[in-house]
């Protein structure tokens, strides 16, 4: 373990910890060892065993190295491959998510159509069977329907599930009316540094949500009161989801300031809107919610829209690889400034005449890419910022086009202390990505792709950043443990062998 590995991982140790609300003390209690040694572990400077690792992930309710084990996936890319032809873009993970979470507000039965068959889907489903909710999936197409029970068997919740998906934390809006004393397992899903969960807290409490945490649970005690008015600590998606649907079953007008705007909040809203609970003021950062005395009891069906972070996954492979693709069902709205910036970068994209979404309310294009004649780095740097700014989990697809381009590209991702971190695992295929500090990266291009065997991040975007290296650079590379890219995209390999890829996936033996 060189000294750089150990410096991470001593980071991720620390950020896992605070997290957690553990000081050094405790943790050395619970591992039976002394607080200087947890100093040393934290600032890199002593050995960690395996059996350290697992003790500590043990503890800290955080898987901090993921090995590979038998019966992991992998792909297996002969790359350089020209890419060819159309594919309609998938319904939002993010959105899919918060529709199931807000299913439960409503005690009639509910059909998610369309809903996406990932990773992130089937750990929530598990979670929600665990406490009694029946979900049956209707159809190939991936209809859902779900119906709660007369009383959630909330002590039964199936934590190893939970802890293998961030949506978890968004349980708490709608349970809070559901039940007076509840708890849940701490929020896992990517390893992206110390992700706060105090915007959802903050928004909560202001609902009369008391939460405590305590040996990797969060301790939630409900007195539900109307707030009248309530600001966000964050302008948190997934905070901004949680607060929406606490205001959906709290009666009278609650109104939102600074909440998120962006494309899966609309979505909870259409979602909400079809329980009947009023709300003024979508796709703002200033909402009116007109709560329900109680729970409606409505048989009712949503679809929520496609998912514009798979759009551009698909716009980054065909600037990477040259390739001319048509992009089907992208939308529109959450696009518009990446689509901008790929077109000053030298990319040649046309979009079509807007259609509307299955929701009805979002609108869609076909985007035509076609082939370039060279990227250029742009001048000024790529950062991400809230709706209406470049989307966070966009700005990761932006790596592998700057190290395609010619010239240095500053690429900053503020939100998240170790995304970029990762952003530096493409220089296994031969990009030139320089960590500047745990938000920022230079990457200096154009790339040379080379084959290589990488081990894949515990972190969504930055794993499929791995792909698309591979799938420019010639000769077969592999990825080991695909699960992060499994959580986020559907049949991801065998999409893009449709296109003309060669990408193999195979179980470790």
């Amino acid at each position: 373990m060189n000294q750089d590995y150990k410096a991470r991982i001593g980071a991720l140790i620390h950020h896992s910890r605070l997290q957690r609300g553990m000081t050094q003390q405790q943790l050395a209690r619970a591992l039976s060892t002394s607080q200087s040694a947890i100093t040393r572990i934290e600032k890199g400077g002593q050995n960690i065993s395996l059996e350290m690792l697992a003790r500590i992930s043990d503890v800290l309710a955080s898987e901090i190295v993921t090995l590979n084990q038998a019966g992991t996936l992998n792909f297996r890319v002969n790359g350089g491959k020209p890419l060819s032809g159309a594919l309609e873009v998938k319904t939002s993970k993010n959105a899919a998510v918060g529709a199931l979470c807000a299913s439960l507000l409503n005690r009639g039965t509910t059909v998610l159509k369309r809903m996406p068959k990932i990773e992130e889907v089937y750990r929530l489903l598990e979670v929600l069977q665990s406490i009694g909710v029946q979900a049956k999936r209707l159809n190939d197409r991936g209809d859902l329907q779900i119906k709660p029970p007369r009383r959630f068997n909330l002590s039964g919740i199936n934590h190893e599930a939970a802890r293998k998906t961030r949506s978890v934390i968004m349980l708490m809006g709608p349970l809070m009316h559901l039940s007076r004393q509840f708890n849940l397992p701490y929020a896992g899903g990517c390893k992206l540094g110390e992700r706060t969960v105090r915007p959802h807290l903050f928004a909560l409490e202001e609902f009369g949500l008391q939460v405590t945490t305590r040996g990797g649970w969060y301790e939630c005690s409900s007195k539900p009161k109307a707030p009248g008015k309530i600001v966000m600590y964050e302008s948190s998606d997934t905070a901004s989801e949680n607060a929406l649907m606490a205001a959906a079953l709290t009666p009278g007008k609650t109104e939102i300031t600074m909440a998120s705007s962006n494309y899966m909040v609309q979505d909870m809203c259409y979602f909400l809107e079809k329980l009947g609970v009023k709300i003024e003021g979508v796709g703002s950062h200033r909402m009116t919610v007109h709560g329900l005395s109680k729970p409606p009891a409505a048989d009712i069906e949503y679809c929520p829209s496609e998912d514009p972070i798979e759009a551009m996954t698909f716009l980054s492979i065909a600037g990477v690889t040259n390739s001319p693709l048509v992009i089907k069902r992208a939308p529109l709205d959450f696009l518009e400034l990446e689509l901008l910036k790929l077109r000053k970068m030298g990319m040649r994209v046309d979009a079509g005449r807007p259609y509307l979404a299955r929701n009805g309310r979002t609108r869609l294009v076909d985007l035509t890419c076609h082939k370039h004649d060279g990227l250029v780095a742009l001048e000024d740097k790529i950062e991400a910022h809230p709706f209406p700014g470049l989307n966070m989990d966009n700005l990761p697809y932006f790596v592998p086009l700057a190290a395609a381009a010619r010239g240095r590209t500053l690429i900053h991702d503020p939100f998240y202390e170790n995304r970029a971190i990762y952003f530096t695992e493409l220089s296994k295929l031969g990009a030139n990505v320089s960590l500047i500090d745990i938000h920022r990266v230079h990457v200096d291009g154009p790339t040379k792709w080379r084959a290589g065997e990488v081990i894949c991040p515990p972190a969504l975007r930055p794993a499929v950043l791995i792909l698309i290296g591979m799938l420019a650079a010639n000769g077969v590379s592999v990825l080991r443990n695909v699960y992060s890219i499994n959580r986020g995209y559907e049949d991801l390999a065998s999409r893009l062998n449709q296109l003309g890829a060669e990408v193999e996936a195979f179980h470790d033996i």
